[in-house]
């Protein structure tokens, strides 16, 4: 899809903080209401998680984000997280250490207590039971990655040395110290979430909008229009 004299919000990783994102929404719409061309909103993965709304974050991105925008949604590692465990309910042994229990909440399931390959199954059956057709197709169809001029957008990163055509579905969800340690040129400059930080990242090779939201109240969002970079906060 092309963007002729798009100005790009990329949006950072939100783990269940509706309130932010509501508050980013207002935001961006204030700050877009001088924009010449296109307004295309990205949302960079990682909707569920941490924070108490994963439901209510999923519910107001299903309304298409801000009203006039063209919008696209990628995909995080704690999102596919939430899709494995409802294939594989022992994947929660891993999903549970980083968020799964307030995600379970928010869809009114009592997370397991104990580490019970059981009890996961029971845990699984109930949120497959509770969460809206609408919510599991919305995190089938989230996209690994995004390009648009000269940005290429993804969740986590790329794996430096590979073109970005043949990156791996794990890497550009999961990938940390190779990517965010490399100086090579990966012949777009990468928009990424995953890895927080105290405050945006901007580098030649890479832009990283991640900044804790669910823990810090931050939910940073950046700005593109053209070679020009800004960022919003909350």
């Amino acid at each position: 899809m092309l963007f002729r004299s798009a100005r790009i919000y990329a949006i950072g990783d939100i783990h269940g903080r509706l309130d932010l994102l509501d508050r980013m929404h207002e935001i961006i719409l204030q700050d877009s209401m001088n924009a010449p061309g296109d307004r295309v909103a990205v949302y960079l993965g990682d909707y569920v998680d941490r924070g108490t709304q994963s439901k209510g974050v999923i519910d107001r991105l299903l309304e298409r984000g801000p009203k006039g925008f063209q919008v696209r949604y990628l995909r995080g590692n704690h999102d596919q997280s939430m899709l494995d465990f409802l294939t594989d309910p022992v994947l929660y042994r891993m999903w549970r250490n980083f968020g799964a229990q307030e995600t379970l909440m928010s869809y009114g399931v009592r997370p397991p207590l104990h580490d019970d390959e059981e009890a996961y199954a029971v845990a699984r059956d109930q949120f497959a039971e509770r969460l809206p057709q609408t919510h599991l197709d919305f995190l089938n169809g989230l996209e690994l990655w995004l390009e648009i001029g000269d940005y290429f957008f993804t969740h986590a990163g790329v794996r430096p040395g590979l073109p970005l055509e043949v990156q791996a579905p794990e890497d550009l969800m999961w990938i940390r110290e190779d990517f965010l340690n490399s100086n090579a040129n990966f012949g777009k400059v990468v928009v990424h979430g995953h890895t927080p930080t105290e405050a945006p990242v901007k580098r030649a090779n890479r832009i990283g909008v991640d900044t804790g939201a669910y823990a810090t109240g931050r939910l940073t969002c950046a700005v593109l229009e053209a070679e020009d970079c800004r960022f919003l906060h909350t």
